[in-house]
Parts: structure tokens; C-alpha cells; sequence
């Protein structure tokens, strides 16, 4: 069994200062040393279109596929756009699962993380997301649920948890889906 795995993170907003890119940033750094993590940039990939997806796709697009391929599982975090997944996100993991038959997410473990600013903390953009995985194919941790809201007052000036309880939550969290990998991963 490995000692360490590599973790993409894809982050659902593309804001400069994002607070779901801080959310993200705040489960990798209370992770266990067993989680390596990759933040995977999706805002450069045009649209999916099968026109283009021949045999030299576009160089983002080659990129995307061969990051997520490399890697032995997935952090999802993203926030919510009218109770579903930012289209960056969503366009992502469509350029990942193609060509048919050819997707990178398959077997890949995953978890999904939601926030929002607001109290709601992105509960319909984690279920809509889950039931995308389910279809590649990716075991996705069960529990603990992830719905962090409030985002807002979360992190102090440089981006750090502010509170003991927030803190030990995403360090609960970043330590489920550690064994949730290590339980997944075959190598």
C-alpha cells in the first residue's frame, strides 16, 4: 500500500479571492502528511465540443486529462450557482470523461465539499455534483457530509480557518476522505 496520495483539487469558482479557493486551501493545509495535493486549474478550458476532441484535442484540454490521470484521487470543492455546479466546473469534468469509453475519473475516489456565503452552504450544487460521479464511475465519500456556509466569516486577512470548531471540522474532513483514498486506491 502507498504511504502518500496524490490529490487533485478542483475548485468550482474561478473569482480572484475566491472563499470556496480558500475553503480548499484551508482542507489541504489540515490534511493528514498522507494527502499530496494538486490544485487543477479548469478556467482556461474552452467548451466541450466533440469537433474539437480528435486526436490532438486542445493543449488545456490534453492537460486536464493527463493531471487527472496521474493522480490517485479527488477533492471536489465548489460553490453554488442557482442550485447546481459553477458551468466551469461541470465543463471540466465533461472534458474528463471523454472521448466515450476514455474517461480519467473512473475508480478515482472522491470527495465533494460545498460552501456558500450564505447559510444554505451549497447543499443542491454537492447533491447535483455527487450524482455526476456516480456515473464516472467515482466511489464518493459518504460521510461526513460537507456543507460549509457562512464562508464569509471563516478565514481572517491571509486566509486562515478563524475558529477552533470550523477548524477541527475540515481537519475531521480532510482525515475522512485520507482514509477514504487509502481504502480505494489500488498500488
Amino acid at each position: 500500500m502507498k504511504d502518500t496520495f496524490e490529490i487533485a483539487v478542483l475548485v468550482g469558482s474561478l473569482r480572484e479571492g475566491s472563499l470556496t479557493r480558500k475553503l480548499a486551501e484551508a482542507l489541504a493545509d489540515l490534511a493528514p502528511a498522507t494527502l499530496r495535493f494538486k490544485f487543477i486549474e479548469i478556467g482556461d478550458l474552452a467548451l466541450y465540443n466533440p469537433d474539437l476532441d480528435t486526436d490532438t484535442p486542445p493543449a488545456p484540454w490534453a492537460r486536464l486529462r493527463a493531471e487527472i490521470a496521474a493522480v490517485d484521487g479527488v477533492l471536489f470543492v465548489t460553490p453554488e450557482y442557482n442550485r447546481s455546479v459553477p458551468a466551469a466546473l461541470k465543463n471540466a469534468i465533461d472534458i474528463a470523461s471523454r472521448p466515450y469509453g476514455a474517461s480519467v475519473w473512473s475508480g478515482k475516489p472522491a470527495a465533494v465539499v460545498s460552501g456558500s456565503g450564505g447559510a444554505l452552504a451549497g447543499f443542491g450544487a454537492n447533491h447535483h455534483l455527487r450524482q455526476m460521479l456516480v456515473v464516472l464511475d467515482m466511489p464518493v465519500m459518504g460521510q461526513p457530509e460537507a456543507y460549509i456556509g457562512n464562508l464569509g466569516s471563516l478565514f481572517d486577512d491571509q486566509g486562515k480557518v478563524t475558529s477552533d470548531e470550523t477548524r477541527a471540522f475540515l481537519t475531521g474532513i480532510s482525515a475522512a476522505f485520507a482514509a477514504w483514498v487509502a481504502r480505494h486506491t489500488t498500488a
